[in-house]
C-alpha cells in the first residue's frame, strides 16, 4: 500500500525550484531589517551605513565571479536579470541602428529568456532557437553556423533547470568572442554549485538568483562586463550607477552575497557529495522502477539533478502521492507547474508527449542525506506500481 503514515517525515527534493534560507544568511540580513534600515541613497549616517552594506555585498559577489565590483548589478531575481540582459542589449542596438538585429538562443532556455526573445521579435528582431541533442547539449558549431552579420547577442544557459545538463558555455564563448558578439548566460541553476569565474566562462553577461543557493527570494544579479552596451530598462533614480533604478533591497543583497560566498566556499565538498547521492538515486531508481528513463546528460549534469520519465503515469498524480508520503518533488520547472502542455525542454530532447506527462524531477540540496534517498527509493516503486493499475 502507498498510503501515508500518520506523521510522515518531510523530505524536500525540489531544490531546483527554491532552496531553504540558510540560518547564517538570515543572521547576516537581520541588522539591515532593523537597526541599519536606512536608504542607501541617503547621505546621513543611516544611509551611509546601508550604502556600505550594499557595496560590501557587491565586493563579495565580485570576488566569487572574479570580476570588478562595478560590473555587478543587483536585480529582483533571475527573471529580471535575464530580461535586462536580452532587452538591454537588443534595444541598445535598435537605438543605434533604427532596426532590429538577430539574437541566438536555444530551445531549452528558461522562459525568462524565451519569452524575452519572443517579446523582442515583436519589435523586429529575428531570433534563432538552436536545437539540442537527445541529452540536451547544444553544439557550439551550431552557434557559429547561426551567426549573421547583424547578430547582436547570443544567450545560452549554463545549466538546464529541468534536466540538469551543463552546456559548453566556455566553448561557445570562444566563438562569440571571435565574432565580437556579446554572450549572455542564465546561470541561475549553477549558482553556488558550479564554478562561476566569468573570465573562465568567457561570458559578457551572467544572471543569478539568490534563492537558488540558500539566499532570500526577490534578489538577483546581472553581471555586465565593462564595455558591454545596454539600454537600461528601469528608469526613475540613479541607483546601481543608473543601470537599475529603484531603492535597493539592502537586506536582500547582503543575504545574496552571504549565501553566494558560503555556497561557493563549500562547493568543493558539497558538489561531489550531491553527485554521489544523485548517482545512487539514478542507478537504483532506474533498476527498481520498470519503464523509467533518465532525461539529460548521464554525466555532464548538475550534481543534485535527477530527471526521469516514468511510463504509464501522470506526473501530477505521482507528485500528490509523494507529497502524502512526505516527499516534495516536481515534474518540470516551478514556473511551468500549472501548465497542461508537456515541458518544452523534454520535447526539445525528443521525448514523446505520452512519456513527458510522466516526468519526475528530483533536485537534491544541502538538506538531503543518504537516509532521504533511501526513503524515496523505498516508497517510489510501490507508488508507481499502484498508479499504473488505476
Amino acid at each position: 500500500m502507498d498510503l501515508p503514515n500518520h506523521n510522515p517525515p518531510r523530505i524536500y527534493m525540489d531544490n531546483a525550484a527554491t532552496t531553504a534560507l540558510s540560518p547564517a544568511v538570515l543572521e547576516a540580513m537581520l541588522p539591515y531589517l532593523s537597526g541599519t534600515f536606512g536608504n542607501a541613497s541617503s547621505i546621513h549616517a543611516e544611509g551611509r551605513a546601508a550604502h556600505e552594506g550594499l557595496e560590501q555585498a557587491r565586493r563579495e559577489v565580485a570576488a566569487v565571479l572574479g570580476c570588478r565590483a562595478r560590473e555587478v548589478v543587483f536585480t529582483s531575481g533571475g527573471t529580471e536579470s535575464d530580461n535586462l540582459a536580452l532587452k538591454g542589449v537588443a534595444m541598445r542596438y535598435r537605438s543605434e541602428h533604427e532596426r532590429g538585429g538577430h539574437i541566438i538562443t536555444s530551445q531549452v532556455e528558461h522562459h525568462a529568456v524565451l519569452h524575452s526573445a519572443e517579446y523582442l521579435s515583436g519589435f523586429g528582431f529575428d531570433v534563432s532557437y538552436l536545437p539540442v541533442d537527445c541529452d540536451g547539449l547544444i553544439d557550439p558549431a551550431a552557434v557559429e553556423q547561426a551567426i549573421r552579420p547583424d547578430t547582436v547577442l547570443v544567450s545560452i544557459m549554463l545549466a538546464n533547470n529541468e534536466i540538469g545538463t551543463i552546456e559548453p558555455v566556455a566553448e561557445i564563448a570562444t566563438i562569440t568572442k571571435a565574432h565580437g558578439i556579446p554572450l549572455h548566460s542564465d546561470a541561475v541553476q549553477a549558482g553556488g554549485i558550479l564554478p562561476l569565474s566569468v573570465d573562465e566562462l568567457g561570458v559578457d553577461l551572467l544572471s543569478l538568483s539568490a534563492h537558488k543557493f540558500y539566499g532570500p527570494k526577490g534578489v538577483g544579479i546581472l553581471y555586465i562586463r565593462s564595455g558591454t552596451s545596454l539600454l537600461y530598462q528601469q528608469q526613475g533614480g540613479a541607483q546601481e550607477t543608473r543601470r537599475r533604478a529603484g531603492t535597493e533591497n539592502v537586506a536582500g543583497v547582503v543575504g545574496l552575497a552571504t549565501a553566494l560566498k558560503l555556497a561557493d566556499g563549500k562547493r568543493a565538498v558539497e558538489a561531489p557529495r550531491l553527485a554521489a547521492l544523485r548517482d545512487r538515486l539514478i542507478a537504483t531508481l532506474l533498476a527498481a522502477v520498470p519503464h523509467s528513463t533518465l532525461n539529460g546528460h548521464p554525466t555532464r549534469r548538475l550534481p543534485g539533478n535527477a530527471n526521469f520519465c516514468i511510463a504509464g503515469i501522470e506526473a501530477e498524480t505521482l507528485l500528490l502521492r509523494l507529497d502524502l508520503l512526505g516527499i516534495a518533488a516536481s515534474s518540470a520547472s516551478a514556473c511551468q507547474s500549472g501548465a497542461v502542455e508537456p515541458s518544452h525542454v523534454l520535447r526539445a530532447i525528443g521525448v514523446l508527449d505520452k512519456l513527458a506527462v510522466g516526468s519526475l524531477r528530483l533536485s537534491l540540496g544541502a538538506n538531503n542525506t543518504d537516509a532521504d534517498v533511501d526513503y524515496l527509493l523505498d516508497k517510489l516503486p510501490a507508488v508507481v506500481a499502484r498508479l499504473r493499475t488505476l
